[in-house]
């Protein structure tokens, strides 16, 4: 066998692929901020992702089955056994895409929190007045956006999603994707940490709904150190927010190309991104396959 095929190349991701009915989904240490790549990685980001996802593969197999095969690079095809990859690849079926980004809020948040303030909805639904940012919903909201190819995904209504879908699909998605939510928000609870919002991937293969692509990651969703948070104030982040706070402290117009990170900033988001995984899943982030 020769060469993997290149299938795609994100901001985050390369996808290969395998065969008929399987890809190789790479998860490298770039990063972005405000849809633009930056040229320092952040060391061991790519192995997190891949571990976080491995992690929570696992854990919600009772609630929803996933896309993934093997992160074993025995299991891969003899070019995919690369020593740089292991760690941070995964062996995946391939599935039929649902054309949705599929979020979960717990916490109003984000962009939801700026349309609430300019109309008081969230992606178009009303919500009760008297808000704070950062504060908890009476239960979880099903909140699904467009994927756009360039630029950013367009927040819509569940009604939206349903003319795009059809109604049978939209109500499974949202229903998987809201059980997932609050089983993987109560156990990140119990050891400190706040999901305030997460985005599923989702797609169909021989009929049944999957959760594909990186699932429950700090660059899929927004963690919060429970001891920090507060309703009104917004909360530290274990993520990316080293890199969003100082590109805007640097007065970047946010188009490329992109500001220099410095090294206490690299830093200071790999050890965000590593106390995430270790806090959640209470395992040892050394103990991880693979080498940086």
């Amino acid at each position: 066998m020769n060469e993997l095929e290149l299938l795609h190349s994100g901001k985050v991701r390369e996808m290969y692929t395998v065969d008929d009915q399987h890809l190789l989904m790479v998860a490298t240490d770039r990063i972005s901020a405000f849809d633009v790549v930056f040229n320092e990685p952040i060391p061991d980001k790519g192995r997190v992702l891949t571990a976080m996802t491995v992690w929570w593969s696992e854990y919600l197999t009772s609630v929803a089955p996933t896309h993934l095969v093997s992160a074993d690079l025995n299991d891969f095809p003899s070019p995919a056994q690369r020593s740089d990859w292991h760690g941070r690849a995964l062996l995946v079926r391939k599935a039929e895409m649902l054309p949705l980004e599929c979020i979960v809020r717990g916490y109003i948040t984000g962009s939801a929190w700026k349309e609430y303030q300019q109309s008081g909805t969230m992606h178009g639904s009303p919500l009760p007045t008297g808000l704070v940012e950062a504060q908890q919903l009476p239960e979880p909201v099903f909140t699904p956006s467009t994927k756009a190819t360039e630029g950013h995904d367009i927040n819509i209504s569940y009604q939206e999603a349903v003319e795009i879908v059809g109604s049978n699909i939209a109500a499974q998605a949202r229903d998987l994707s809201i059980e997932a939510y609050r089983s993987a928000s109560e156990h990140a609870a119990d050891n400190g940490v706040i999901i305030a919002d997460t985005k599923f991937e989702l797609g169909l293969i021989d009929g049944e709904m999957v959760i594909a692509d990186e699932l429950l990651t700090p660059d899929s969703s927004r963690f919060w150190p429970a001891e920090s948070w507060t309703s009104g104030v917004t909360p530290v982040s274990l993520d990316k927010q080293p890199v969003r706070d100082a590109t805007e402290a640097s007065g970047w117009d946010k188009s490329p190309p992109p500001p220099q990170l410095s090294e206490e900033t690299v830093n200071a988001t790999r050890e965000r991104y590593i106390t995430a995984y270790e806090r959640i899943t209470g395992e040892s982030f050394s103990t991880w396959i693979g080498e940086n």
